[in-house]
């Protein structure tokens, strides 16, 4: 009886918040094709007006600041910490925190983030953690809950949004970049969004999240922040952002004043083939 209560919760949990997206075509908001440098980009973040990216995992550990207008590399940053599977962005004001914790296997158990001073790339900190809620090490492989490509920074701790392949859902943990020692973290909230999360962003009490489906559908969805810090407990809005065939594989998304900035992977699937992207989409056409 207990299992069947908590299947027709989640049962009923998923028809409130189920919602139809808003058709937005993202691919007529493109303002720049990216370097080739920049053929694996796989986050964006803005530090005081500068615009910063980087390739995930597999590629030199290095960063790059960008135009937001040209989408041109203004400066490459050298790092001294390995790239094994970066897939996030985010700054604290000062600093910024390279999410090395990409886990497409759900076999990882070194996940951390990396806090980095633009100005002295020499020093950094490694902030290691695991999921309290992961035993499974062996999972099905793109069949679990426990990779992670998106992160924001707030209110003095790392929150990191999970890509769950197996439940199409978003999960909510928190990473206090304060803490020495390697740590347990739980998860806070979930959503059950219809794809999998790709890169997060924060703004004026917002969280926007981009991210697909294996049906190579694009979607962004915006939530409220609530008075605990939260983001999931109302319905946000979904907008459906056209095909990976035509806006490729979304894997960032930075905000600022002027609007939302979202950027794309090169993307080649039988004979459709997308350039590594930059678009902009100003606050006012957003409904």
């Amino acid at each position: 009886m207990k299992k069947f209560s908590i299947l027709f919760s989640l049962f009923f949990f998923s028809l409130i918040f189920a919602q139809e997206a808003e058709k937005f075509p993202l691919h007529k908001y493109k303002i720049a094709t990216l370097s080739d440098s920049l053929s694996e980009t796989s986050g964006l973040t803005f530090l005081k007006d500068r615009l910063y990216t980087f390739n995930d995992g597999g590629n030199p550990n290095e960063f790059y600041e960008i135009s937001p207008e040209t989408g041109k590399i203004i400066k490459k940053f050298q790092t001294n910490f390995d790239n094994k599977d970066w897939e996030a962005i985010t700054n604290d004001g000062e600093e910024l925190y390279i999410g090395d914790f990409g886990n497409n296997a759900g076999k990882r158990k070194d996940l951390s983030v990396y806090q980095i001073n633009t100005n002295d790339l020499e020093n950094y900190k490694k902030i290691e953690f695991e999921y309290k809620d992961q035993t499974d090490f062996s999972p099905p492989y793109l069949n679990h809950d426990f990779d992670a490509e998106a992160m924001i920074f707030l209110n003095g701790n790392i929150h990191i949004f999970t890509k769950k392949w197996a439940s199409k859902e978003v999960s909510h943990y928190i990473v206090n970049p304060l803490t020495k020692e390697k740590q347990t973290v739980e998860k806070i909230e979930t959503y059950p969004t219809g794809f999998v999360v790709t890169d997060a962003a924060y703004y004026q009490k917002k969280l926007y999240v981009v991210g697909y489906t294996r049906e190579a559908e694009v979607f962004m969805m915006i939530f409220d922040e609530n008075e605990n810090g939260h983001f999931f407990g109302k319905e946000a809005k979904k907008y459906k952002l056209g095909s990976a065939l035509t806006v490729g594989q979304v894997e960032g998304i930075a905000v600022n004043s002027k609007g939302i900035y979202i950027s794309n992977e090169n993307f080649s699937k039988y004979f459709f083939k997308v350039k590594q992207n930059l678009y902009f989409i100003p606050f006012e056409n957003l409904k």
